[in-house]
């Protein structure tokens, strides 16, 4: 079953955030647009450069009041002692929320069991908690920060104008298209 259009689950986890311990949950994602981006662990050699890859795009989420949550397996101590020496991921001011239960990596469909890690999946959530666009993938293949921001994007004009949608490739500014039987079979 896919979770595409579903809300996410209530939950509270611990992260570290701007050299604090704070909780994120369920009820302070409402009210704004959310990238939830899973990754295996802390202190492995791809996901640093991943969240380095968010790091640099952070301003373009935050100017779109999107809010980006980078979530592993390991604890909140993890994730501060991981922030504190590693270069690219020091570059992080958005929280890295630790799933030690793994309620979120069985929740969001990426949990691996007999590793106990997560894979890589990045998930856009509404103000209201659906889930609007998700991907899951390998993890020996990092991501691109700028797709998961066209997808943003792409979420928040088709929220604005329920009566259209993106096409393949569609970039902020570019055409969209209005469903109607004038288009089938005409494009």
């Amino acid at each position: 079953m896919s979770l595409i259009n579903t809300k996410i689950p209530a939950f509270k986890a611990n992260a570290f955030h701007n050299g604090k311990f704070v909780e994120v949950s369920d009820a302070s994602m409402k009210g704004k647009w959310s990238v939830m981006i899973f990754m295996p662990a802390a202190f492995t050699f791809n996901c640093p450069t991943e969240i380095e890859d968010a790091a640099e795009h952070y301003a373009e989420f935050e100017k779109l009041g999107a809010e980006v949550y980078i979530v592993t397996t390991d604890t909140q101590f993890s994730h501060k002692v991981w922030h504190e020496t590693s270069p690219a991921v020091g570059k992080a001011k958005f929280p890295l929320v630790g799933d030690p239960t793994h309620q979120l990596t069985k929740a969001f469909g990426v949990h691996i069991e007999e590793e106990g890690l997560a894979l890589r999946g990045t998930f856009v959530i509404d103000p209201e908690g659906t889930i609007k666009t998700l991907e899951i993938h390998d993890n020996a293949i990092a991501r691109d920060v700028t797709e998961t921001l066209r997808k943003l994007k792409a979420a928040q004009y088709v929220a604005a104008h329920p009566n259209e949608v993106c096409p393949a490739k569609w970039k902020e500014g570019e055409k969209t298209l209005t469903p109607s039987l004038d288009l089938v079979g005409k494009i």
